[in-house]
């Protein structure tokens, strides 16, 4: 089940929201925590009992390091490491044993057989990532070892943000799950926040979607310059809309439940570099690398060498993390150089270049960054990387690709306007002019709704990008 779907919006929904409201406060956790496991089980129910066992055992081991971490530290120190590895070992094991059978049985003395119909539990890296910054934060004093299984499963479980993040650390909603409190202007901004990302999701990157794969798919067979070009681009803002999208929808749905999420996106595409760029997208991933993995390396208190190598670490398993293919670890080795690059002395040329300089040197790597993690077939990848320069093509465009690009060109041009701040900037203005911006709010809001209702009928299946994950 994903948000931009019939039966979400009007069935699972708003059975959850009477569920939960009927509910008294005590029993609120409880509700979210069974519904959260149906949610979770309408696509996969077997997996359900893979998560129930990951928030068992962690619940467990937090409990053991609360009770021993200042009475007897190397225990708790122990607990943790183990906590850590198990969690690990359920996402290894289920995300990347056919990886490493397949690549390490290409070796003339190793046969590894690979498990045939192997499924990758949908947001096991998301909710596994959570688990270890609970667990570690016990560890650390950062928080209190949660002693109600029910709250913890809830954390855990929770279905706005189960599938593709944003990436909630325990400590930010710790005071949240036992006194949190919904008012109806924060209710009010939920439906908001939910709708908007809905429109973002439905209306453009579905769209966007569309658009690239006919270029995908048109490169194979007569590859152009305005092909190429038109993956990056389409693929790109498709990518944004897609899973900027899901995030606004899982904070929104988050406020409808009294949770206040973190952002996980600040406009990534208006940087002007690319470490700017990796403080602007998928918020929440960086945060916990730099958290978890960045600093405990040593992060910037250790000399130039080691902080290269902590940074080319972190990308390593930042492109690792996102998928089980070569593809996603060149797109980490990828942004390490760049990253590294620019801390030797690529920022400093930025800061004093023209802004145009900056913009588009970061709008064309990340382009090109995405066009790798987007082709499981890295040569299909270089083979459009060199087009993008008129090598290997059969020209700069044909009539059919022509027509297509200029039939895209609103789509792309609103998509491109939305992708920067001054929608919002246009949207508080109307807000100080205009005494009735409130009603204006509420009518627009329901136009969006049923609009993206009407694509939803219409459409046959709408993923998510990141669910793949």
């Amino acid at each position: 089940m994903v948000f931009s779907s019939l039966i979400f919006l009007f069935a699972y929904l708003p059975a959850v929201l009477l569920i939960y409201f009927v509910m008294p406060r005590k029993g609120k956790n409880l509700a979210l925590f069974l519904v959260s496991l149906f949610f979770y089980a309408w696509g996969e129910p077997i997996y359900v009992l893979l998560m129930l066992a990951s928030l068992s055992l962690a619940y467990l081991f937090g409990m053991g390091i609360g009770k021993w971490r200042q009475e007897k530290p190397r225990r708790a120190k122990a607990l943790t490491t183990l906590s850590v590895c198990v969690s690990l070992s359920f996402l290894f094991f289920f995300k990347y044993y056919n990886f490493f059978a397949a690549n390490l049985s290409r070796l003339p003395w190793v046969d590894i057989p690979a498990i045939a119909g192997l499924a990758l539990p949908i947001g096991i890296s998301f909710y596994t990532f959570q688990i270890i910054s609970y667990t570690v934060d016990v560890w650390r004093g950062d928080c209190a070892a949660q002693k109600n299984y029910i709250s913890f499963g809830a954390y855990v479980t929770l279905f706005p943000q189960l599938i593709a993040g944003p990436i909630v650390r325990y400590t930010e909603i710790d005071e949240q799950l036992t006194s949190r409190r919904v008012s109806v202007e924060g209710f009010a901004h939920g439906v908001l926040r939910f709708v908007v990302g809905l429109s973002k999701k439905v209306l453009l990157g579905d769209a966007l979607a569309a658009g690239y794969v006919y270029f995908r798919d048109s490169m194979h067979v007569q590859p152009t310059v305005t092909g190429a070009w038109m993956v990056v681009i389409l693929y790109s803002l498709h990518l944004y809309y897609d899973f900027s999208g899901y995030s606004d929808m899982a904070i929104g749905l988050g406020r409808m439940f009294g949770f206040s999420f973190p952002e996980n996106f600040n406009y990534p595409y208006i940087s002007r570099s690319i470490t700017e760029f990796w403080r602007r997208w998928h918020i929440s991933l960086s945060s916990w690398f730099r958290e978890y993995v960045y600093i405990p390396l040593g992060g910037n208190r250790v000399g130039t060498l080691k902080r290269y190598r902590n940074l080319a670490i972190v990308w390593l398993l930042t492109g690792f993390w996102h998928g089980a293919d070569w593809n996603f670890v060149l797109w980490g080795v990828y942004f390490a150089v760049i990253l590294i690059l620019e801390r030797a002395f690529l920022l400093k040329f930025l800061e004093n270049a023209p802004r145009a300089t900056g913009h588009i040197y970061s709008l064309f790597l990340i382009g090109v960054g995405f066009l790798i993690i987007s082709h499981s077939d890295l040569r299909a990848a270089f083979s459009t990387i060199l087009a993008l320069f008129g090598v290997w093509t059969d020209g700069i465009w044909t009539s059919t690709a022509l027509y297509t690009v200029i039939r895209l060109l609103p789509l792309i041009l609103v998509s491109a306007i939305g992708a920067t701040p001054l929608p919002k900037r246009m949207w508080e203005r109307l807000k100080t002019r205009h005494p009735r911006w409130q009603t204006a709010t509420v009518i627009g809001c329901i136009l969006l709704f049923l609009v993206c209702v009407a694509y939803l009928v219409d459409s046959t299946f709408s993923p998510f990008e990141y669910t793949q994950f």
